[in-house]
């Protein structure tokens, strides 16, 4: 059996090396990081109490939350490791898992984001039947049909990536491990696990946002039929959560991977985006836009004082 790494850690070389910078980086990122646990579990508490929320929509809601909770906790706690510690490292058994894992978690997040755009469609397409049509069995199947195929193309992946040599560059231009940038650390040839990866962002990825795609064209030539205009109100307000935040996950996280892998501060940014800001925002997005959840809260408050 060969020694298939040399290499037994890389270095995380994150977004600044002054450590006034870090400290001040450390602060923002725990506020943020504080603010995505609180804000996603006081979502799933809202909509696990109030019986007015137990609807199709807010059970995938919940789950988009719980699912923004294992995204965000994947990345920020090393990120905010490193920034207190001298010695930024992580071993490549470590870096491999935090692949596996943002591969995964962002994989179901969009698998569940296409899964939530179909539930607007027949919301606003069939309202006499959408409890018939999206029935309780249905949502679980999509919701399990989301993470199993997310962590299948996950695992492929990292089994792929499990066969590349590291033997002497140990420098990582990021704050997390995401395969692009293993690449011109490998010593061996990287084109298999290069071909699954863009096979796989453009059946998952691509294919996931083209399905949100026309269910929105979908909708908005259902909506433009609805002849009031307090009725199309309504059913733009219906969508507008979901679309926001369609706009912030998959906006940051194609840019990233159509970026050439560089290290370069806008690559950061977009990185930030949508595996540390995005969860954060989530939960503020559904519940500042959404009627509902803001009755929600206020019966929840009036039982609690």
């Amino acid at each position: 059996m060969r020694n298939h790494s040399v290499v037994s850690e890389f270095i995380l070389l994150g977004l600044s090396a002054d450590p006034q910078i870090q400290a001040l980086l450390f602060v923002l990122f725990l506020v943020i990081y504080l603010l995505t646990l609180m804000g996603n579990l006081l979502l799933l508490l809202v909509i696990r109490a109030d019986s007015h929320l137990h609807t199709p929509m807010y059970f995938f809601l919940g789950q988009l939350s719980f699912l923004d909770l294992c995204h965000s906790s994947v990345t920020v706690p090393k990120l905010l490791e490193n920034l207190l510690s001298e010695k930024k490292t992580i071993s490549v058994e470590g870096c491999l898992a935090q692949v596996f894992f943002v591969f995964a978690t962002g994989g179901t997040e969009s698998c569940l984001l296409t899964v939530m755009a179909y539930d607007r469609y027949v919301a606003i397409s069939s309202p006499l039947l959408y409890g018939q049509m999206m029935n309780r069995q249905l949502c679980m199947g999509l919701v399990w049909g989301s993470w199993s195929l997310a962590f299948l193309d996950a695992l492929i992946n990292i089994l792929v990536a499990l066969n590349l040599d590291f033997c002497e560059a140990q420098n990582i231009h990021h704050f997390s491990c995401e395969l692009p940038s293993l690449y011109p650390l490998s010593c061996s040839d990287v084109s298999a696990s290069f071909t699954a990866l863009l096979c796989s962002s453009l059946l998952h990825f691509f294919g996931n946002f083209l399905l949100i795609f026309f269910s929105y064209v979908r909708i908005l030539s259902t909506i433009l039929n609805i002849s009031s205009t307090t009725g199309r109100s309504k059913a733009f307000s219906t969508c507008s959560s979901h679309l926001t935040a369609v706009i912030f996950f998959y906006g940051s996280g194609l840019l990233r991977y159509l970026m050439p892998n560089s290290g370069s501060t806008q690559e950061l940014i977009f990185s930030l985006q949508y595996s540390v800001v995005t969860p954060m925002l989530n939960p503020l997005i559904y519940s500042l836009k959404n009627k509902e959840v803001k009755a929600a809260v206020r019966r929840i408050l009036r039982k609690c004082v």
